[in-house]
């Protein structure tokens, strides 16, 4: 099957023209380069906008192997984690330019079903497939995509407006991901094929799920963007910690954490005792979650709770801001013998996942 052929198989049919001349695409697969209507109106966003552009690229063996990921979830985290990036902008995903690296390994139905993936994933979040680029491999996978969206002009969210005194919320729980990893990376038969959810127990079914089919939070940046109140903002990718000293540093200050008001998912607290690891490491270096963390006027903190609330969204705040050199503080709080609680502040290291570290 050559090329062309393909890409056909790949992606004809998959998205209704009419759909995508809806989402700004006015000519997609099958010429030189797309073209595209950034004036097309898009049902939140009134008046002059930017274009907000964000890449991500997934190679086999650094970001996943035959173990972690079936084809189709390949394909559909591809996706998420460009559209995370839009999220924390707190923009709206529309297109997105795919380029596909196959080695010899992976067939065309392979590579049909990480296509299966990515377009669930498109279809979820309102994203039109409007082009990319197929090329051979030597060895590995890799997967390439480019997600433009757009936002209100000069009002989108980014990491260097926090001031002190503001509150530090995040808007999911976090380190699913990284203990998800961790359950399909234990199980004995890890290396002959992608692993089955169900395979790694009941407690970790959920966490499997976390990693494979990241949930990013892009109805949680248009509210926190539509309210107003937030200074700062960062998707957790690279685990909460990095994304926290992210922010500290764009914006000249110190986050101050506390550690008992992290949200812990009961899956993830199951699982944990279940393999004797303390969850907190996940929690704070593990990455890959696609929540948000960020700042917002604290007299607002309340409020954007009780708003998220009623939109069904998960709002959580984990500390505040404070005026000194830039960094990131954990408080941690142990029990003594006694019953009194003795109370420390523990610097974080600036670490999560780094590809040249």
């Amino acid at each position: 099957m050559d090329e062309f052929a393909s890409i056909r198989l790949w992606t004809e049919g998959r998205q209704a023209k009419q759909w995508q001349q809806q989402r700004g695409v006015v000519l997609g697969i099958g010429d030189d380069a797309a073209l595209l209507d950034p004036a097309v109106p898009i049902d939140g966003l009134t008046g002059p906008r930017q274009i907000v552009a964000a890449v991500d690229t997934m190679v086999e063996t650094v970001h996943f192997n035959a173990a972690t990921m079936m084809d189709e979830d390949i394909g559909y985290k591809a996706l998420a984690a460009n559209v995370s990036d839009i999220a924390a902008m707190g923009g709206i995903p529309l297109q997105a330019l795919v380029s596909v690296s196959v080695p010899r390994s992976f067939g065309p139905e392979r590579v049909r079903r990480l296509y299966d993936g990515l377009y669930a994933c498109a279809e979820r979040y309102g994203v039109a497939v409007a082009g990319g680029d197929t090329t051979s491999s030597p060895q590995h996978l890799v997967v390439a995509v480019t997600v433009l969206g757009a936002v209100e002009a000069g009002r989108a969210l980014r990491r260097t407006g926090s001031r002190p005194g503001d509150a530090v919320f995040v808007t999911g729980p976090v380190g699913m991901s990284a203990a998800g990893l961790h359950a399909l990376l234990a199980q004995p038969h890890a290396g002959e094929g992608a692993v089955p959810a169900a395979a790694c127990g009941e407690a970790a079914a959920a966490l499997v799920q976390a990693h494979r089919r990241p949930a990013p939070s892009v109805r949680a940046g248009r509210l926190l963007l539509e309210r107003g109140t937030c200074t700062a903002l960062n998707d957790v990718s690279d685990g909460l910690a990095s994304e926290a000293w992210e922010i500290a540093e764009a914006s000249g200050l110190r986050l101050v954490l506390r550690e008992r008001d992290l949200p812990l998912a009961g899956s993830l607290a199951a699982y944990a005792r279940d393999a004797g690891v303390q969850p907190l490491e996940w929690m704070l270096y593990g990455g890959e979650d696609y929540a948000m963390i960020g700042t917002a006027a604290a007299e607002d903190a309340k409020p954007l709770q009780e708003l998220f609330r009623r939109e069904g969204l998960p709002f959580f705040i984990i500390g505040e801001t404070e005026a000194g050199e830039p960094g990131v503080e954990l408080i941690a709080e142990a029990s003594g013998w006694s019953g009194s609680k003795a109370v420390r502040r523990i610097p974080l290291a600036k670490r999560g996942y780094n590809h040249f570290a």
